[in-house]
């Protein structure tokens, strides 16, 4: 990865199991030091850590905040949040 300022990740962990999943966030958090980093996810996981999350339908941010901050609103992000977790300890994902 080039040195750069501004670092865009676009589904970077779309199609890899838990395992490496964990090792790239791992990565990401060491890569992001004194970065700005913009990552599209569909899994939650991968943004738990964010200084802020934006929530994205239709192309218009419809909520932004932190994790525990959308949690807290419980709204979008808070029912994904749900659905993936419930998903991911059933087994499902």
């Amino acid at each position: 990865v080039k040195n750069s300022k501004i670092v865009a990740l676009d589904e970077a962990t779309s199609a890899v199991d838990t395992l490496t999943e964990a090792e790239i966030q791992k990565a990401l958090q060491r890569l992001g030091s004194g970065r700005t980093m913009f990552v599209i996810a569909h899994r939650l996981s991968i943004i738990v850590r964010a200084h802020k999350i934006l929530v994205v339908r239709e192309g218009k941010i419809i909520e932004s905040g932190t994790h525990d901050e959308l949690l807290a609103k419980g709204e979008e992000y808070s029912k994904l949040w749900t659905q993936q977790t419930l998903t991911k300890e059933a087994g499902i994902a």
